[in-house]
């Protein structure tokens, strides 16, 4: 019996290890915000959203969130939930109708 709950332990958590990993890669999102297409490159090491915007390269750092995620740094706010984004400079919304597009 002891073998038995070591052995289902060894194997929940090798399930849980595995299951992070999954969740732990570099993604690219295409985004359409309105008219203009968006395109976020996650990276899962440094825990960062990169893209362009006016003609800059930004990478944001990602912050707590109480729901979807969140990208900021000084002057950028790139804030996500389930298909959604938006996108703030300063603390106004400069982009607000962001729709994951799906490949």
């Amino acid at each position: 019996m002891k073998k038995t709950l070591i052995a289902a332990v060894v194997l929940l958590l090798a399930g849980c290890n595995s299951y992070h990993a999954l969740q732990k890669k570099n993604q690219t999102l295409h985004y359409q915000c309105g008219t203009t297409p968006l395109t976020v490159a996650l990276n899962a090491e440094e825990n960062t959203a990169s893209f362009l915007m006016d003609g800059e390269r930004l990478k944001l750092k990602q912050v707590q969130a109480a729901s979807g995620a969140q990208y900021s740094d000084d002057k950028y706010r790139f804030l996500t939930k389930g298909s959604n984004a938006v996108l703030e400079r300063n603390g106004k919304v400069i982009m607000n109708d962001c729709t994951l597009v799906s490949d």
